[in-house]
């Protein structure tokens, strides 16, 4: 690999992992990117004193990806490094978007074998060919500055910190370096086919290449528009410390008038943020839409979106958790995450599930007024269930026993703003 090559992955490598670690994780799929980040980290570990533990994820979605995984395991066993085969069970003729469904469960599985073997940080191989590829697709889409940022050297998903420390490499190179060294690696036959978003945008962009718009160029583009990105997280987030305050059913509550007095872009991103928090949801709900509830609160209405409630009370501009998608959510063992953020402490009887107390628990219990939350909140609050028998409803009484505590990915309310 160049100089220059090398020097960037270094650079990466020395500002995403200031701190040696005993085992630093590496996800490989066996296509040229991934194969070339293991041999390099392989370089790059040795003589610091850190040991690599290296994974695929077998989607099953081809018959040869099993054969693709024991290459990669002998590659690995052959550079001294431990690898684990890990094998995605997804639906036969699922709906909807499965290269989708995959990649999400890709992650999840990976961080949880990165959680069970004590590993904090997993290297992934993403390169400044797929900065640039994803920026024409989200362009293609009309994306904003969110979706034309690029992607972050780190990202922290289910509690483990995925690293890319070759954005600033090309995939060109990469593959030099595999040719370099005799090495093989796997072409995906998705690579080529022109029904795939990014296998466009690839063509797209060798046929933009004679007007100077290259690869480097738009990753370089969207590195800038990043920076533009942590800008608006940033005022967001001051936002956030001034003018939001989250009640003690996780709802989260807005001055009116300060809200009013922001920035048209500052002000929607508020309240996407407080959308998600409440909700949990992974990405931020659509532009019109969100322009619609934000007209609608101005206004003096309320409106639901991405499974929560707004609402215009006395107290401000409030963002509930939605009542019947807390129902819905999937009942969690007391010492679980309950609804991505709501966990019990305590002793609890055998048997026991969490889930919303509902419009059934609230009917059992004689006053909540005393709670001092709006019933919407309290619908969707956790209570503590055996069978149809409620045995604790900690938002509404305060009798000993098992209590509910807040506990969102991401921190605080402000603190995880900058997140979204």
């Amino acid at each position: 690999m160049s100089a220059n090559a090398r020097a960037a992955l270094d650079a990466a490598l020395a500002a995403l992992l200031p701190q040696p670690r005993e085992t630093l994780g590496l996800a490989v799929s066996g296509g040229g990117d991934s194969m070339a980040l293991m041999v390099l980290l392989a370089d790059w570990a040795e003589g610091r004193g850190m040991a690599l533990a290296a994974v695929t994820v077998d989607h099953g979605l081809r018959p040869e990806a099993a054969a693709e995984a024991a290459a990669v395991a002998r590659q690995a066993a052959g550079l001294g490094i431990s690898h684990d085969i890990l094998r995605w069970q997804g639906p036969a003729g699922a709906p909807g978007n499965l290269q989708d469904m995959a990649r999400r469960a890709r992650y999840r599985l990976i961080a949880d074998w990165a959680a069970g073997a004590g590993i904090g940080h997993v290297a992934l191989g993403h390169t400044r060919d797929d900065l640039a590829e994803t920026l024409l697709m989200r362009l293609a889409r009309g994306s904003g500055v969110d979706g034309l940022a690029a992607m972050a050297p780190l990202r922290r998903m289910h509690g483990v910190a995925f690293l890319r420390p070759l954005l600033d490499v090309s995939r060109a190179a990469l593959r030099a370096e595999l040719r370099r060294r005799g090495l093989a690696w796997v072409e995906d036959p998705s690579n080529n086919d022109p029904r795939f978003e990014r296998v466009k945008a690839r063509r797209v962009l060798a046929a933009l290449a004679p007007l100077g718009i290259t690869a480097e160029r738009l990753a370089r583009t969207a590195q800038h528009l990043a920076t533009a990105r942590a800008a608006l997280r940033g005022a967001t987030a001051e936002a956030a410390q001034r003018l939001a305050r989250v009640d003690a059913g996780g709802a989260v509550w807005l001055d009116p008038a300060g809200l009013a007095e922001l920035p048209e872009e500052i002000r929607l991103r508020l309240l996407a943020h407080a959308l998600c928090w409440v909700s949990t949801a992974e990405y931020r709900p659509r532009r019109d839409a969100l322009e619609r509830l934000a007209a609608g609160l101005a206004a003096g209405r309320g409106g639901t979106l991405h499974g929560c409630r707004a609402v215009r009370r006395r107290a401000g501009i409030g963002l509930l958790r939605e009542p019947r998608a807390a129902e819905a959510a999937a009942p969690a063992a007391p010492d679980a995450l309950w609804d991505g953020r709501w966990r019990f402490v305590g002793e609890a009887p055998a048997g026991a599930v969490v889930r919303a107390l509902g419009a059934a628990g609230l009917a059992i219990l004689p006053d909540t007024r005393r709670a001092g939350l709006p019933r919407d909140v309290l619908r969707a609050s956790p209570a503590l269930w055996l069978g149809e028998r409620l045995l604790a409803a900690p938002l509404v009484t305060e009798a000993e026993g098992p209590c509910a505590m807040l506990d969102p990915p991401g921190g605080s309310f402000a603190q995880a703003a900058i997140a979204h």
